[in-house]
């Protein structure tokens, strides 16, 4: 009977060390079912928002195989400036290889780089490069301006509260964000758009003076909105920049 009970007892922690062995299993599911070779931006790069608030949307990788094919439970991370907060600053993907995390830009205005990482089956790194811009006081006061008064005509979409004129028009202005186009204009000549209409420089007449509108405060601060979110980045003439 002594022996019943001592090998009914090895059997009653025998099955609790097997449970315990059993669980490291059921983690198999979180991790990637397929090699990774590319992280991909889906959405939420390159918005502009106001230092130290969360941006409105969202930013979605995604982590593809060879293929292109989505890799479902890769373990995902994302790092920024040292003020930047991710919520969640990593994580599995889904089931459509995709990982979403919320981003709080820092109290500092001007682009901020992101970088997301994973690893391949080999434990190689791979990295993907993300940019958001974080717009002080002036660049803030800029867009609402450019909301007041430009966005119906520069921005070819409509939404719920301003209907876009875009199409209606012989001569397409430029987005505010066309850096090829608006870069090379300096601020002295876009002052004199802005100021005079487009005549001024010979521009498109559908462009009107804003003189009378718009002070030389909220002018100045709607051209540095503008160079704010140039794409590609705006680098004022006469100025050294240092290699990343």
């Amino acid at each position: 009977m002594r022996y019943l009970r001592i090998s009914a007892g090895f059997l009653a922690v025998g099955l609790v060390f097997s449970g315990c062995a059993r669980t490291p299993l059921s983690n198999t599911a979180s991790k990637a079912t397929k090699s990774i070779s590319a992280l991909v931006e889906v959405s939420g790069g390159k918005q502009a928002g106001a230092a130290g608030n969360t941006l409105p949307q969202p930013v979605v990788v995604q982590a593809n195989d060879d293929q292109g094919n989505p890799v479902p439970g890769a373990l995902v991370s994302i790092r920024g400036p040292r003020d930047t907060m991710f919520d969640p600053p990593s994580g599995p993907t889904d089931s459509s290889g995709q990982f979403t995390t919320n981003l709080s830009l820092g109290g500092m205005a001007g682009r901020y780089q992101l970088i997301v990482s994973t690893h391949d089956e080999a434990g190689k790194p791979i990295e993907l490069k993300i940019e958001e811009i974080a717009l002080g006081y002036e660049e803030i006061l800029g867009r609402e301006m450019s909301e007041k008064y430009c966005a119906r005509c520069h921005n070819q979409e409509s939404t719920p509260e301003r209907l876009s004129n875009y199409d209606n028009l012989a001569v397409k202005p430029h987005a505010f964000n066309e850096g090829d186009a608006l870069n090379p204009i300096s601020d002295a000549d876009l002052t004199a758009i802005i100021e005079h209409g487009g005549p001024a420089l010979n521009k498109s007449p559908l462009m009107p003076p804003y003189d009378y509108t718009l002070s030389k405060a909220e002018i100045h601060a709607l051209i540095s909105y503008i160079r704010m979110i140039s794409d590609p980045p705006y680098r004022a003439p006469g100025t050294f920049y240092a290699k990343q």
